[in-house]
Protein backbone atom coordinates (compact mmCIF):
# COMPACT_ATOMS: atom_id res chain seq x y z
CA UNK A 1 0.00 0.00 0.00
CA UNK A 2 1.23 3.44 -0.92
CA UNK A 3 0.68 6.57 1.20
CA UNK A 4 0.52 10.23 0.31
CA UNK A 5 -0.25 13.54 1.96
CA UNK A 6 -3.26 15.65 1.08
CA UNK A 7 -4.06 19.13 2.33
CA UNK A 8 -7.37 20.91 2.07
CA UNK A 9 -6.08 24.46 1.80
CA UNK A 10 -7.46 27.53 3.65
CA UNK A 11 -9.82 28.39 0.77
CA UNK A 12 -11.33 24.89 0.79
CA UNK A 13 -11.80 24.92 4.57
CA UNK A 14 -13.30 28.44 4.55
CA UNK A 15 -15.74 27.47 1.78
CA UNK A 16 -16.97 24.35 3.59
CA UNK A 17 -15.49 21.84 1.13
CA UNK A 18 -13.90 19.43 3.65
CA UNK A 19 -16.73 16.89 3.41
CA UNK A 20 -16.87 17.04 -0.38
CA UNK A 21 -13.13 16.44 -0.75
CA UNK A 22 -13.24 13.52 1.70
CA UNK A 23 -16.29 12.09 -0.09
CA UNK A 24 -14.39 12.08 -3.38
CA UNK A 25 -11.46 10.26 -1.79
CA UNK A 26 -13.69 7.60 -0.25
CA UNK A 27 -15.80 7.22 -3.40
CA UNK A 28 -12.59 6.46 -5.32
CA UNK A 29 -11.32 3.82 -2.91
CA UNK A 30 -8.81 6.01 -1.09
CA UNK A 31 -8.53 5.32 2.62
CA UNK A 32 -7.79 8.10 5.14
CA UNK A 33 -5.37 6.75 7.75
CA UNK A 34 -4.51 10.06 9.45
CA UNK A 35 -6.26 13.41 9.63
CA UNK A 36 -6.14 16.64 11.60
CA UNK A 37 -6.99 20.30 11.32
CA UNK A 38 -4.35 22.90 12.08
CA UNK A 39 -3.43 26.49 11.38
CA UNK A 40 0.15 26.74 10.14
CA UNK A 41 2.34 29.64 11.15
CA UNK A 42 4.19 31.43 8.37
CA UNK A 43 7.39 29.67 9.45
CA UNK A 44 5.71 26.24 9.34
CA UNK A 45 4.43 26.99 5.83
CA UNK A 46 7.93 28.11 4.78
CA UNK A 47 9.39 24.87 6.12
CA UNK A 48 6.79 22.76 4.36
CA UNK A 49 7.27 24.53 1.01
CA UNK A 50 11.07 24.97 1.40
CA UNK A 51 11.60 23.19 -1.94
CA UNK A 52 9.99 26.24 -3.60
CA UNK A 53 12.02 28.83 -1.64
CA UNK A 54 13.65 30.27 -4.79
CA UNK A 55 10.41 30.43 -6.79
CA UNK A 56 8.69 33.81 -7.32
CA UNK A 57 5.42 32.56 -5.78
CA UNK A 58 7.01 31.34 -2.51
CA UNK A 59 6.06 34.37 -0.38
CA UNK A 60 2.47 34.57 -1.57
CA UNK A 61 2.05 30.79 -1.25
CA UNK A 62 3.33 30.66 2.33
CA UNK A 63 1.28 33.72 3.26
CA UNK A 64 -1.84 32.08 1.83
CA UNK A 65 -1.18 28.68 3.44
CA UNK A 66 -0.82 30.35 6.84
CA UNK A 67 -3.91 32.55 6.39
CA UNK A 68 -6.41 30.07 7.87
CA UNK A 69 -6.95 26.51 9.02
CA UNK A 70 -6.09 23.55 6.80
CA UNK A 71 -6.95 19.85 6.99
CA UNK A 72 -3.97 17.55 6.55
CA UNK A 73 -4.55 13.89 5.74
CA UNK A 74 -2.54 10.77 5.14
CA UNK A 75 -4.15 8.84 2.31
CA UNK A 76 -3.51 5.18 1.60
CA UNK A 77 -4.25 2.90 -1.33
CA UNK A 78 -2.95 1.27 -4.48
CA UNK A 79 -1.14 3.92 -6.56
CA UNK A 80 -2.64 6.54 -4.25
CA UNK A 81 -0.22 9.30 -5.29
CA UNK A 82 -1.25 9.05 -8.93
CA UNK A 83 -4.91 8.49 -8.07
CA UNK A 84 -5.00 11.55 -5.81
CA UNK A 85 -3.28 13.72 -8.41
CA UNK A 86 -5.89 12.68 -11.00
CA UNK A 87 -8.71 13.52 -8.56
CA UNK A 88 -7.19 16.92 -7.79
CA UNK A 89 -6.63 17.93 -11.40
CA UNK A 90 -4.07 20.35 -12.81
CA UNK A 91 -2.70 23.09 -10.54
CA UNK A 92 -4.29 25.69 -12.82
CA UNK A 93 -8.03 25.05 -12.47
CA UNK A 94 -8.68 26.36 -15.99
CA UNK A 95 -6.50 23.50 -17.30
CA UNK A 96 -7.90 20.84 -14.96
CA UNK A 97 -10.07 18.06 -16.37
CA UNK A 98 -13.83 18.11 -15.92
CA UNK A 99 -14.96 16.52 -12.67
CA UNK A 100 -11.70 17.12 -10.79
CA UNK A 101 -11.62 18.89 -7.44
CA UNK A 102 -9.74 21.90 -8.78
CA UNK A 103 -11.90 22.25 -11.88
CA UNK A 104 -15.08 22.05 -9.80
CA UNK A 105 -14.05 24.24 -6.84
CA UNK A 106 -10.82 26.23 -7.32
CA UNK A 107 -10.98 29.96 -7.94
CA UNK A 108 -7.36 30.51 -9.09
CA UNK A 109 -3.97 28.78 -9.28
CA UNK A 110 -3.02 29.58 -5.68
CA UNK A 111 -6.49 29.13 -4.21
CA UNK A 112 -6.94 25.71 -5.74
CA UNK A 113 -8.49 23.95 -2.72
CA UNK A 114 -6.08 21.01 -2.34
CA UNK A 115 -2.43 19.99 -2.22
CA UNK A 116 -1.11 16.50 -2.85
CA UNK A 117 2.35 14.93 -2.80
CA UNK A 118 3.82 14.37 -6.26
CA UNK A 119 6.18 11.42 -5.61
CA UNK A 120 6.94 8.78 -2.97
CA UNK A 121 9.95 10.74 -1.65
CA UNK A 122 7.91 13.93 -1.39
CA UNK A 123 5.08 12.04 0.31
CA UNK A 124 7.49 10.62 2.92
CA UNK A 125 8.81 14.11 3.77
CA UNK A 126 5.35 15.71 3.78
CA UNK A 127 3.71 13.01 5.92
CA UNK A 128 6.59 13.23 8.40
CA UNK A 129 6.24 17.02 8.52
CA UNK A 130 2.73 16.81 9.98
CA UNK A 131 2.32 13.33 11.49
CA UNK A 132 4.18 11.06 13.88
CA UNK A 133 3.79 7.29 13.76
CA UNK A 134 1.19 7.28 16.55
CA UNK A 135 -1.13 9.51 14.53
CA UNK A 136 -1.41 7.17 11.54
CA UNK A 137 -3.70 4.15 11.68
CA UNK A 138 -1.91 1.13 10.24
Amino acid sequence: MERTLSIIKPDGVARGLIGEVIRRFEKNGIRIVGMKMLWMTREQARGFYAVHRERPFFDSLTKFMSSGPVVVMVLEGENVIEKNRRLMGATDPSKAAEGTIRRDFATEIEKNVVHGSDAPETAAFEIGYFFNRFEIVA
